[in-house]
């Protein structure tokens, strides 16, 4: 090998150096992403705020498949609604519900165990359309209610109360009025009795 040949060499090494770096570098971020992406919740039904109706179970869809599931779908009285356990099929998390869903807001709360392990958990909110009535169910008996109520007599034992307030009060003025008189009237007399005898000793 001759002296050009081998500063040949040396000018093409660093970009040699280079490329495999890159190349180095490309191969670790194509094995890093399997690892670095771990599974999520692909889709659900119904979606995250979606307006629907009839609905009598809800399906969650993974990128992977899980274990563990729990799913809960809760109104916005705090009333539950899932019924049994959850059931897997494949990537699908399908939850059975009591019956189909009245009008109200409602939200999916879930926890899953990945297959790589990690947990993965969330809610997702949606309403099925129409509207609520427990509220009109409710105002019939509130009104009967009052309504009894209203039509019961008043009880006599305030008013029997009252009069006694009201008898001892009166009894309580009149009595030293009439006191106050008789005295009035007794020092009159006295004081007539007085001038009377001053004026036979004159």
């Amino acid at each position: 090998m001759g002296v050009g040949s081998l500063g040949g060499a040396m000018k093409t090494s660093p970009r040699a150096v280079l490329a495999a770096l890159i190349s180095a570098l490309f191969l670790v971020t194509l094995l890093a992403q399997p690892a670095a992406a771990h599974d999520r919740l692909k889709s659900s039904d119904p979606a995250k705020d979606a307006v629907v109706s009839g609905v009598d179970k809800v399906t969650l869809e993974f990128t992977a498949t899980t274990s563990h599931q729990v799913v809960v779908v809760r109104g916005a009285d705090g009333t539950t609604h899932q019924q049994g356990r959850p059931e897997a099929d494949g990537t699908e998390v399908t939850q059975a519900l009591k019956g189909t869903l009245p009008p109200g807001d409602y939200t999916i709360a879930f926890r899953v165990v990945s297959s790589d392990g990690h947990p993965i958990d969330g809610e997702i909110p949606f309403k099925v359309k129409g509207e609520p009535t427990p509220a009109a169910s409710e105002t019939p008996a509130a009104v009967t209610t009052q309504s009894a109520r209203s039509a019961e007599p008043p009880a006599a034992a305030p008013a029997s109360s009252q009069a006694v307030d009201t008898a001892s009060s009166s009894t309580g003025t009149t009595f030293p009025v009439w006191l106050v008189i008789v005295i009035g009237g007794l020092v009159g007399i006295g004081i007539g009795l007085l001038f009377s005898m001053r004026n036979k000793k004159r």
